[in-house]
Formats: structure tokens, C-alpha cells, sequence
């Protein structure tokens, strides 16, 4: 069975292109537009992997990404984050990853398969 990511971005030409992208690779794909509308998700699907961006509207990520304990997590990201952030944020075990926006096709395919196969 195919594996499940949901890919959190309030930018629909994101969401749609990494979707596309990973859909392509044979996964399955759910999309949320924020972090909000992610946890409303996340009642019905359990995601292999979450491809979440740092700033959106609405809850801030990192309250988000603190209710989900056991569920992985790569920042798919423009904003630049300093070593120190960068390391904080990486502290939580389920955050896995850092994702530069704009991305390579490959290093967003290979990124996801080292992590989930």
C-alpha cells in the first residue's frame, strides 16, 4: 500500500506542484492549507509523513507541530532560519528535516524516501 503524506502549505501552487511531484512517485497524497486545517485532518488520516511550511496563517507551526508527537515531519521552507533556530526546531523528534523552497525535484523525492521509503 502506498504511503500517505499530507503536504501543509498556504500556497495552492505548492501544494499542487509537490502533490503532482509526489504523486508521480507513487504516493499518496492529502493537502491541508494550514496548520489549523492540518490537525482538523489528522482526526481521519494518519499521514506517513508530513511536508509542513514554517510560516502560515493561523496557529503558529510550532504550537502545531507540538500535538503531533509520533508523526515525522520535514519543514518545506523559503524562510531562512539562523543554526541556533534551525537546531531548536530539529530538537523535537518528529521534525526529521529541512526542505530549501525553491526545491529541486530530486532532493524533495530523495528527502521523502529517506525518510519513509
Amino acid at each position: 500500500m502506498a504511503k500517505l503524506i499530507m503536504v501543509v502549505d498556504d500556497e495552492e501552487d505548492i501544494r499542487n506542484t509537490v502533490r503532482a511531484i509526489l504523486e508521480r512517485e507513487g504516493y499518496n497524497v492529502k493537502i491541508a492549507v494550514n496548520g489549523d486545517d492540518c490537525l482538523k485532518k489528522l482526526e481521519d488520516n494518519k499521514p506517513d509523513l508530513i511536508l509542513m511550511d514554517i510560516m502560515m496563517p493561523g496557529t503558529p507551526v510550532r504550537k502545531v507541530v507540538s500535538k503531533m508527537k509520533d508523526i515525522k515531519i520535514i519543514y518545506l521552507t523559503v524562510v531562512q532560519v539562523s543554526d541556533a533556530e534551525r537546531l531548536e526546531l530539529l530538537s523535537r523528534k518528529n521534525v526529521v528535516g529541512f526542505i530549501n523552497k525553491p526545491f529541486n525535484v530530486h532532493d524533495l523525492v530523495n528527502a521523502v524516501r529517506g525518510v519513509i521509503g
